[in-house]
């Protein structure tokens, strides 16, 4: 098979995924992760729509209904903890803001770690860094490995992604900020949730989030705002602490006692929210999937989806190109391109529908999900929903290469 020996730059999400997909392709895939193993720690993703597809298609589905968090949906609560509006885990079919199978991050990466382990070559704690590629392949320099020759390269390393800096150009000209800074952590309260995800909206576009983790007495939190950019170093997690304590002091509901356990989170994380904005997703002998290729903020739900449905598509067009990477390029282009550009469509408002700044705003969004499974609303939530499954995803292994247009 031509173009056999694949980098994939990404050990989340994506790129096991993708090496999943190449090794039983006949693909020689290897998996290069700047963390030294699978990732610990993150919030709850969704599986939905052709996202979900692609997990049962790999044998899978099963495994992640184990250990899908126990959520009765999403909540909206006032300073004092009382209930403003509720929309259950069961609105549109389970595909709602919050849907019916959510599994925490680090347990789906595990799931897809221990699927591709036996037969995949993985190099933790490093991370490339140069590519120069000619007509025949690319020699890919490494921070620690020695270098190395591969006939492609994947970039499956997220927002901030250096396979897309190194062949595509600087961060700055692919990724749009949306007004907003979001935190995660994983908090040790004796907070009663009742199963519910439960989010404050406090004036100054602050929001506070707390939703079940799967182990008794684990909260897994959110603190985000709406800001112009900032400078802020991505690496000091203190500066970024001290930024949010004084965002956040004395914003009401459980707010103070979140930050307090912040500070003892081993799994914070601090981002600001961009889209990454391509016309491409390949460029010569590299390709992007993923949050590299087209991130659409968590405000979506669908970074996942994306994720996932990326690919499963670079993959199977790869193998039913038998390693004609111009041609299956070009096919995951035209299947790709459209599904992402809806799905990073943000919902209704944007930031400042999610993180409205007046108390009148706060208070039309809570009546707004009160009105959500009704008519005109429920329509627009719908058409919101569907936008997971927009996609046809072929069966590669029945679909001959002669027969793909």
């Amino acid at each position: 098979m031509k173009n056999a020996d694949i980098l994939v730059s990404g050990g989340g999400i994506a790129g096991p995924t993708l090496a999943y997909w190449l090794r039983k392709a006949g693909f020689r895939p290897v998996v290069v992760e700047r963390a030294p193993g699978p990732r610990p720690g993150g919030q709850a993703v969704d599986l939905r729509g052709a996202g979900r597809t692609v997990i049962d298609r790999m044998g899978l589905l099963d495994q992640a209904r184990q250990l899908a968090v126990d959520q009765r949906g999403l909540a909206l609560v006032d300073r004092n903890g009382k209930r403003l509006a509720e929309l259950p885990t069961e609105a549109f079919g389970g595909e709602g803001i919050v849907s019916d199978l959510e599994i925490l991050r680090d347990d789906l990466a595990a799931v897809l770690h221990r699927a591709t382990a036996d037969d995949v070559e993985y190099l933790f704690d490093d991370t490339v860094t140069s590519l120069r590629e000619d007509a025949d392949g690319v020699d890919v320099a490494f921070e620690k490995a020695p270098p190395r020759r591969f006939d492609l390269v994947v970039g499956a390393d997220g927002l901030h992604s250096t396979v897309r800096r190194l062949a595509f150009g600087p961060e700055s000209e692919h990724v749009v900020p949306i007004g907003g800074y979001t935190a995660w952590f994983t908090a040790r309260l004796d907070l009663d949730l009742d199963d519910w995800f439960l989010m404050y909206n406090a004036p100054g576009g602050r929001v506070a989030m707390a939703r079940p983790g799967r182990a008794p007495g684990e909260v897994k939190a959110g603190l985000s705002f709406r800001s112009a950019p900032l400078a802020h170093d991505r690496r000091d997690r203190a500066a970024q602490q001290r930024l949010l304590t004084d965002r956040f002091a004395g914003a009401g509901w459980e707010v103070d006692r979140l930050l307090a356990a912040m500070a003892e989170a081993d799994d914070f994380y601090f981002e600001h929210l961009g889209r990454v904005r391509l016309d491409r997703y390949t460029r010569g002998r590299t390709a992007l999937i993923g949050d590299a290729a087209c991130c659409p903020t968590p405000l979506t739900g669908l970074g996942t989806s994306l994720a996932l449905v990326g690919a499963y598509l670079l993959a199977g067009e790869l193998a039913t190109a038998e390693g004609d990477f111009t041609t299956a390029f070009a096919r995951f282009q035209g299947r790709m391109k459209p599904y992402a550009a809806k799905a990073q469509e943000l919902p209704p408002g944007g930031m400042a529908g999610y993180a409205p700044n007046g108390r009148a705003m706060i208070a039309l969004r809570a009546a707004s999900m009160r009105w959500m499974t009704r008519r005109p609303l429920r329509t627009l939530m719908a058409s919101q929903a569907a936008k997971a499954s927009d996609v046809a995803l072929p069966d590669y292994a029945n679909v001959p290469s002669s027969q793909r247009s």
